[in-house]
């Protein structure tokens, strides 16, 4: 590296929400950035006027920020190189249109879509690459000002030389295109409007980008933006091209696969240093070759273009669970509660805004049930045995007919209901237990397993010691859902099963 600052940019398109691959482009150029102490740069290229809207503007800057990125300059900040909105920038990308009329590097187009579509299919019934034929290239420059002037639709193409387009690709090495495959390619079009590999290049220089680190489907348009370089005078800057993300099946993710934009992964309630850190290892990898749980500091201090795999990386949603899982254990209860709310909100389980005693309470709720989540979204359905108790319900049947067919269960049941009273507290809970044990001699599940079906209305689920502090506890907040007290699960018990 040179001791020209490096300087990256991520310019989504606000067409849609930010898809996987492009955050992990963006996390690339940021870790770069980072490493090498330069400037993440953030550029909205809202040229595409049919599709770009405001609110996908507003939604990817909330998703980068959301995702734990941050950047120097951009749309919403400002910088010593703005505007960083393309749709403010027409001014300059006329400017040099002009300019390369001028110098005669470029030509006004008055074909029609009807004429260029027709000459499209004539190539390819002919089984050749299309490419513009050049039938207004030898116009004469007096004559197209004259079509212009006089109100002529007409967009403007740059001359393509003879010969090759090469770079040496940080990712793919040397990398080359023939100018024939190329044709003239439009920079403006009729409308007036840039086209996207002409405003891409001017943008770059002029924000003095040193390094375009993108998707590898981006690699047929670097020849073009080589071209538009050299016509203007201006040197290149390095390129890296990732390589595609591709589902299980090995073809390109989409929204078949599942989640596959940060809006989504949030929604999951997936940690984003978990989506980091696994997105970070999607074609590349430290050193040793084999970390795998990475904080962004350690990221950034072995991230290097060098170790980027030019092979597709196959995306692995157990493997993001994984990392997911190790995320939240590290996370604290305080910060996991606060994130739960939208999910237990949405099942009807709490309502906002949240007050503090029953954050409190959800920390305990969340911790009783963190070891069997991959994700927060799976947060309402672990818990809704505390939320949800009715052991008369259809659903319940099986379980209580197979308890009440045991008659040691009822054995155990008919003597450590009356025994309960409020509030029950877990010590006085082992009290009433060990005394269980001793008046009917069964121990163990024996003993443990009818309690928790009648105070749980389930065979399985979290620690009997973190469950009924819970239940005591929150009975005596104020939810939409009511959480019954151990007392009150215990005499609906009762009722239902006739015992007692």
């Amino acid at each position: 590296m040179t001791e020209t600052t490096v300087r990256v940019r991520f310019a989504p398109s606000p067409t849609g929400y930010v898809h996987v691959g492009n955050a992990r482009t963006a996390l690339f150029n940021w870790l770069f950035a980072r490493y090498h102490g330069g400037a993440f740069v953030l550029r909205i290229e809202d040229t595409d006027v049919e599709r770009s809207e405001a609110q996908y503007e507003t939604s990817l800057i909330e998703d980068l920020r959301w995702f734990g990125l941050d950047w120097d300059e951009g749309s919403d900040k400002g910088g010593p190189f703005g505007p960083y909105r393309q749709s403010e920038r027409k001014d300059i990308y006329a400017q040099y249109a002009t300019e390369l009329i001028q110098q005669r590097r470029a030509y006004y187009c008055f074909c029609s879509p009807e004429q260029l579509e027709a000459e499209r299919q004539v190539a390819l019934k002919a089984g050749r690459q299309p490419r513009y034929s050049g039938r207004c290239r030898a116009l004469e420059p007096e004559e197209s000002a004259a079509r212009v002037k006089a109100g002529e639709p007409a967009a403007i193409r740059l001359k393509i030389p003879e010969g090759a387009f090469s770079w040496d690709d940080l990712v793919h090495g040397l990398t080359s295109f023939s100018g024939d495959v190329i044709g003239d390619p439009i920079i403006v079009r009729s409308d007036g409007n840039p086209a996207y590999n002409f405003a891409v290049v001017i943008d770059d220089h002029l924000m003095g980008i040193t390094h375009v680190i993108r998707g590898d489907d981006h690699i047929s348009n670097t020849p073009r933006q080589l071209a538009v370089y050299q016509a203007l005078g201006w040197p290149a800057p390095a390129f890296a091209h990732l390589s595609t993300i591709l589902g299980p099946d090995r073809t390109r993710l989409s929204k078949r696969h599942g989640a596959t934009s940060l809006e989504s992964f949030r929604e999951m309630g997936v940690l984003p240093e978990a989506l980091r850190n696994y997105l970070a290892l999607l074609g590349w990898s430290p050193a040793d070759g084999k970390t795998e749980i990475l904080s962004d500091a350690g990221l950034i201090a072995q991230f290097s273009l060098d170790h980027i795999t030019k092979s597709p990386a196959v995306f692995d949603q157990e493997k993001l669970n994984w990392l997911n899982r190790h995320y939240m254990k590290q996370a604290t209860m305080a910060r996991l509660a606060k994130l739960s709310v939208p999910f237990l909100a949405r099942a009807g389980y709490i309502a906002e805004p949240v007050p503090n005693p029953t954050l409190a309470w959800l920390e305990r709720v969340v911790d009783a049930v963190l070891k069997n989540l991959d994700t927060l979204s799976q947060l309402s359905e672990a818990s809704r045995l505390i939320f949800e108790y009715e052991p008369c319900s259809p659903s319940h049947q099986a379980i209580m007919d197979h308890l009440l067919n045991d008659n040691g269960a009822r054995e155990v049941l008919t003597a450590f209901i009356p025994q309960v009273s409020e509030p029950l507290t877990y010590e006085k809970f082992r009290e009433i237990a060990k005394a269980m044990q001793k008046q009917t001699g069964r121990k163990g599940r024996e003993l443990f397993h009818p309690i928790r079906v009648a105070l749980t209305g389930a065979e399985s689920g979290p620690e009997l010691e973190k469950l009924i502090p819970i239940f005591e506890e929150g009975s005596k907040l104020s939810l939409p859902h009511h959480v019954k007290s151990c007392t009150e699960r215990l005499r609906e018990f009762r009722e239902c099963a006739g015992i007692g």
